[in-house]
């Protein structure tokens, strides 16, 4: 369990694993006999650093079990392989998915830690093709190789961009297809999703979730049953290379509006 410690964090996590699934999550283990609804998703789903993330506060305010299969730093890679969360899902009265960033994904350019998805493990053929002049060896995490490459060339930067948001599309639909389409994603971000280039964010590699697009999100509409929007107030204190995390002010106005469309939806 070493490595789901977390460094400097002193809140109990009490982790916990589900069936044969590789991934320790947040805890205390939730029964998954009765009624309940599973959350999937990045670190805003399991709460670093929160006492009560969104889903205790969701299964506070509407007495449903919400079972948190929140992953630190996770991308739908970490999901994909795990038929324990799938099956999970199958049983649950619904879904709700984080739309998480295509950056910590593997694809053909760079391959990712398959549980710990923003560990950079190695640059193929072709990215060292593409960026002769980078050494690969000095990173360690995707979003910093990622924002080395855009500032030494945005022109190049374009072909990485759209193999992620490409390989997102793909391993999205994959996933919702195969969990269910009582399914609601759940866009939780500074930011509302948007078509806009990347030259023209304020902060194109520090917005969550990362390079995933308003009209990617669209794509999903058909294959779930609706979108969830939560748009809390700006994060503070952003350091280079890294997201801090959102307030728990934040995780209250997450959860009011998650346990609103469960009430619209999981009415007896």
């Amino acid at each position: 369990m070493k490595h789901e410690q977390i460094e400097g964090d002193t809140i109990d996590y009490h982790p916990c694993r589900y069936g044969n699934c590789r991934i320790f999550f947040r805890g205390p283990r939730k029964s998954l006999k009765d009624r309940y609804v599973t959350f999937i998703g990045s670190t805003e789903t399991y709460g670093k650093g929160i006492e009560s993330p969104f889903p205790a506060l969701v299964e506070r305010a509407t007495g449903i079990t919400c079972v948190n299969f929140g992953c630190v730093n996770a991308s739908v890679d970490a999901f994909l392989p795990e038929t324990t969360i799938h099956d999970a899902c199958h049983g649950a009265a619904l879904n709700i998915v984080q739309v998480m960033g295509a950056h910590n994904m593997s694809n053909r350019f760079y391959t990712v830690h398959p549980r710990r998805n923003d560990r950079f493990v190695r640059a193929s053929s072709v990215m060292r093709a593409i960026y002769p002049e980078v050494d690969f060896t000095e990173f360690c995490f995707t979003r910093h190789m990622l924002a080395s490459l855009y500032q030494l060339s945005p022109e190049r930067f374009e072909i990485i961009q759209s193999e992620l948001q490409m390989a997102w599309r793909a391993r999205m639909r994959s996933f919702v297809e195969e969990i269910g389409a009582h399914t609601l994603l759940l866009w939780f971000s500074e930011t509302l999703p948007s078509d806009a280039h990347l030259s023209d964010r304020p902060d194109p590699m520090n917005g969550d979730p990362l390079f995933v697009t308003r009209s990617m999100i669209d794509e999903l509409r058909p294959h779930v049953q609706g979108v969830i929007l939560v748009q809390p107030p700006a994060r503070k204190g952003r350091d280079e290379g890294k997201s801090p995390l959102f307030s728990p002010e934040a995780h209250d106005m997450a959860a009011e509006v998650i346990a609103d469309a469960l009430a619209k939806r999981l009415q007896s």
